[in-house]
């Protein structure tokens, strides 16, 4: 009873411990990207290596992510965290210290396995401290933070680089990340609540994790190995084909595990509800169309325009500050209109990405910086109504004891989405820019987005779809009431 008591008191202190370290994690997708050029420079990594550098972290991130959810909901959800945040600073020391490009890689993935550790006990906490419509407050802050990370991380990058110089700048990108780390460490053992609710059946599924590890693996490897360029192997795309025997066997054994009355790794009896169902496709396809976006617009204006890091990264910030005042403002208002508020975000983002093709093809390369700031400006109030929106819409009807898994799932969905996003739109930037003319690099970005347009009306049906789901289940119980 105490200790019910003293979670209800710390409840806020302890989500900005789990918003803080969520933040960080999202940053290491993003905020490498500009640091790719001066690595390649200091430490010689071939292009192969710079490629596992973004996509090693991506990687890791995502196999690690359900495995990671389900320890978290059968053992202890804190004593994860704490785990995965001690081997998080231990790795980016190792990153920011590494004295060769092959060192770097092996300690960017496993970065990127502390990083899938932690992010499900993120979502597990949240959802073990609040309920009701203070829930969708804290989902809010959630998408915030989430949408902090993703427009920030260019920023952030582009800073260190100008303001430390090539090789300092990068190693401090990583660096960042340890005194962070350790001051958040203590707060994470003092305030993050020790008990939680647990299903009667506390089988960890080995075999079940093991089958769900590789069907992420093999799904995401053709894609994060995918650069654009003549080097990529063809052979390559026969591990999707390795991923459908691997998710096949998945979902027969955690059939079979749950006619044996065990609790498999993931309870398909979640995809019954259309908000569930709905909100994972709506997750992945997002996040097939944001982080690609980001990363199509920093090779266009670097490589294409020829314009400093230092000002490619600051054309997010407008993005990240209203994206952040929204998705706060927005929190209150998800408990009741999260479907109707993601159909809205998903339509405006789409807008705002045919926008950026136009400019991309058209305007002044000079002016371009500034001119896809203001467009990102408008283009931020989408991820501040969709992502805590759709969180909270998502996970609204998992059973508490299921919340990290179900999460976990979700943030499958957002590594699996971005790894495709990016594979597919900068191998259609490499494939039309290889000419190096400043047109030819206005024709592969305009024909990139393209892409990224087509992924973001199937979110917007999708959306729909969901939106049309919630108003017949809204009917449905006026009738029965």
């Amino acid at each position: 009873m105490q200790e019910t008591r003293t979670t209800q008191q710390n409840r806020w202190p302890a989500f900005i411990v789990c918003i803080a370290v969520a933040i960080a994690t999202i940053l290491d997708l993003a905020k490498v990207n500009v640091a790719i050029a001066p690595i390649e420079t200091t430490l010689g990594a071939s292009s192969s290596e710079a490629q596992l550098i973004v996509a090693g972290y991506i990687l890791a991130f995502g196999i690690c992510l359900v495995p990671a959810g389900r320890l978290g909901d059968i053992w202890n959800r804190k004593a994860m965290f704490v785990i995965g945040l001690s081997v998080y600073v231990t790795a980016s020391l190792a990153c920011m210290l590494a004295p060769s490009s092959g060192i770097l890689v092996l300690s960017r993935l496993l970065q990127g396995v502390a990083a899938g550790i932690l992010m499900p006990q993120v979502i597990g906490l949240i959802q073990n401290l609040f309920q009701g419509k203070e829930r969708g407050s804290a989902f809010g802050i959630f998408g915030a933070a989430i949408g902090l990370g993703t427009a920030f991380g260019p920023t952030i990058g582009g800073l260190f680089i100008g303001a430390f110089g090539d090789e300092w700048g990068w190693r401090w990108i990583f660096g960042m990340n340890v005194p962070i780390g350790l001051i958040i460490l203590p707060f994470a053992i003092w305030l993050l609540p020790g008990r939680q609710r647990h299903n009667a059946s506390n089988d960890l599924d080995l075999p079940g994790v093991f089958l769900m590890a590789g069907t992420v693996l093999l799904i995401m490897l053709p894609f994060v190995l995918t650069t654009g360029t003549s080097a990529d192997s063809p052979a390559r795309w026969w591990m999707l084909l390795g991923a459908v025997v691997f998710a096949v066997a998945f979902y027969l054994w955690e059939r079979r595990y749950v006619r044996e009355g065990k609790s498999p790794v993931i309870d398909f009896t979640l995809f019954q509800h259309p908000s569930y169902r709905y909100g994972v496709i709506f997750t992945s396809l997002f996040f097939a169309i944001m982080p690609p976006m980001f990363f199509l617009m920093t090779l266009f204006n670097q490589q294409g325009l020829g314009h400093e890091a230092v000002i490619v990264g600051m054309i997010t910030i407008p993005y990240a500050i209203i994206s952040a005042i929204v998705s706060a403002i927005a929190g209150r208002y998800t408990y009741r209109h999260a479907a109707s508020m993601v159909l809205i975000g998903a339509s405006l983002f789409t807008l705002a990405l045919v926008a950026l093709a136009l400019l991309g093809a058209f305007a002044d390369g000079a002016a371009m910086p500034i001119l896809m700031a203001i467009v990102l400006a408008f283009a931020g109030v989408a991820p501040g109504i969709v992502m805590p929106a759709n969180q909270l819409r998502t996970v609204k009807d998992v059973p508490l004891e299921s919340a990290g898994v179900a999460g976990s799932f979700m943030q499958v969905g957002q590594r699996l989405g971005n790894a495709m996003g990016i594979a597919i739109g900068t191998s259609i930037y490499f494939a039309l820019s290889n000419e190096g003319t400043e047109t030819a690099f206005r024709a592969a970005f305009a024909w990139a987005m393209v892409f990224v347009i087509a992924v973001g009306v199937v979110a917007v049906i999708i959306a729909a779809l969901d939106f049309a789901a919630q108003r017949r289940s809204a009917r449905t119980a006026r009738d029965l009431g």
